[in-house]
């Protein structure tokens, strides 16, 4: 990965835009022009529902997952085999469903020929168990996290987050959904029946060359840029809908592309969840902006009989034309085919409000800080394995001012912590930025205002991260570490050296075949 210089920027909007097209130009990085792909997809196979994680409880009362990172092939054309990586699986992995309160086990093995990790994407948790760059599992290797379910119910995702080597693993097919659940959510009576009415929905871009492999060659700024979308890996998919409401999962698991999803009919769809949780009401709406990592859980009515198309129309990126083409801003993308049915079976009447959320207040913010996104750089910058960034007191509530002041793409995500969005420059944030978030998009010259408060788990040893989560800008450096302390207590020294974490760990470490105690 080549890294550009990034310069502090105090120059004017054209040299800004002069800055940008030469960044994307001397990285080679010259996208991929306009992609249509508005009726042209043969949708002609049946969405893919990944399967339900197998568990198991013990005495205690904890809940243990087995994954495996393993290698294989798939065909995402009939009789073309691809390489590919999956957990469990040869593409992709499990669904995993976890309860509010219960305490969860992930027992994860590594049959990969290289060291991989498994964040959790969105959870609250120890830093040691979070599965950043500092844990690698090297190959043959297992490693075991715990913890306690301690947020509301949601939508959250895990995938590799290995220091140079995120964009290579997930493009190679590392990643899967997690579902939580709580009582406020059951009493709502949401569809919730798994891949019926309540269906996860993945979406990736890749680009094949003429043998089926998968290619990362057509870049822009932002990084891969592919020509076909899949959904939980399957390309052309279309889903037989039976119910009148269906609630769609909606994830971006791109490495870089940002969507803009609604329907080819504007038809209004409710809005009900965001990256943490869910709103305290239903907001329609015709349209969804989800950059790279971002979730939103949405309710589509359906007629019976009806086909209807999930499209991403060009996203509002905040960029000139011509670097908004480069970087797949102007493109637009058949995604999923919804088929209604002849006789829908009838979910009721939806909810008119779901659960409360308790604002967080910037008078009760102890402290403010400030992050500036340029180039490959956050506060000028490059991302360190050996150095502390930022020491957060555990359960303080902090205000963080972030702004992307340059005129390309990028986005930010906490992890350990969902935020709220006080601002969105001089405004209140849109209904779909004002619940739970971990991750969002910069436009660039704004500056956002998040609100967040941190968790008990302390370890002045142990970092979380913060980064763009355009997997190749994270690649490049653009990430940073805090640490979660007591209050009056300093940051320690993470481990600088992933390979020497590999062996020492953070949970339970064996190689294969040995017994974990």
């Amino acid at each position: 990965m080549r890294r550009p210089r990034a310069t502090r920027l105090t120059v004017g909007v054209a040299a800004l835009a002069a800055l940008a097209l030469g960044l994307a130009g001397c990285s080679g990085d010259q996208g991929a022009g306009v992609i249509n792909t508005v009726d042209s997809v043969d949708f002609a196979t049946p969405l893919l529902i990944p399967p339900l994680a197998t568990s198991t409880v013990d005495a205690e009362g904890t809940r243990s997952f087995d994954l495996t990172a393993q290698s294989g092939t798939t065909e995402f054309t009939p009789g073309v085999e691809t390489e590919t990586w999956g957990y469990n699986q040869n593409n992709l992995g499990p669904t995993l469903v976890m309860e509010r309160g219960e305490h969860v086990q992930v027992n994860v093995t590594n049959d990969l020929p290289e060291a991989t990790t498994v964040h959790w994407h969105g959870m609250h948790l120890p830093a040691r168990m979070d599965g950043g760059p500092h844990q690698l599992v090297d190959p043959g290797a297992s490693w075991s996290p715990d913890w306690t379910i301690t947020q509301p119910a949601s939508t959250l995702w895990y995938h590799p987050h290995a220091s140079g080597q995120t964009e290579h693993q997930v493009e190679k097919g590392l990643a899967g959904m997690i579902i939580l659940h709580d009582d406020a959510e059951r009493a709502l009576a949401l569809p919730s029946t798994y891949g019926v009415d309540d269906i996860p929905v993945m979406v990736q871009d890749r680009r094949f060359d003429k043998n089926g492999e998968m290619v990362t060659d057509v870049r822009g700024y932002i990084g891969p840029i592919g020509d076909q979308v899949l959904v939980n890996g399957t390309v052309g998919p279309f889903l037989d809908v039976t119910t009148d409401v269906v609630r769609l999962r909606l994830l971006n698991a791109s490495s870089s592309r940002v969507y803009n999803f609604g329907f080819s009919d504007d038809r209004s769809f409710d809005l009900i969840g965001t990256d943490g949780g869910l709103l305290q009401a239903p907001a329609p709406m015709t349209g969804i902006r989800l950059s790279p990592g971002e979730r939103a859980e949405v309710l589509v009515s359906m007629v019976a009989g009806e086909t209807v198309t999930l499209r991403s129309t060009p996203p509002e990126l905040g960029l000139s034309s011509s670097v908004n083409e480069q970087n797949a801003g102007a493109d637009t993308l058949d995604v999923l085919e919804l088929r209604a049915a002849d006789t829908l079976a009838t979910e009721g009447t939806q909810p008119e409000s779901l659960v409360p959320m308790e604002a967080l207040l910037a008078t009760d913010a102890s402290q403010k800080r400030s992050f500036v996104l340029n180039g490959y750089n956050i506060n000028n910058k490059l991302m360190d394995m050996g150095r502390i960034d930022e020491t957060v007191e555990a359960g303080a509530t902090e205000v963080w001012t972030v702004e992307n002041t340059m005129p390309m793409p990028h986005n930010f995500h906490v992890h350990g912590v969902q935020f709220q969005v006080l601002r969105v420059g001089r405004t209140s944030p849109p209904p779909e930025l004002a619940g739970w978030k971990d991750t969002i998009y910069l436009e660039p010259g704004t500056r956002y205002e998040l609100i967040m408060e941190f968790g008990p788990d302390t370890d002045p040893d142990f970092p979380y991260m913060y980064h763009c989560h355009l997997l190749a800008h994270e690649d490049a450096g653009m990430m940073g570490q805090f640490v979660v302390v007591k209050p009056g207590e300093s940051a320690g020294t993470p481990p600088a050296d992933p390979s020497v974490q590999a062996r020492t760990g953070s949970g339970p470490r064996t190689l294969a075949g040995e017994h974990s105690h």
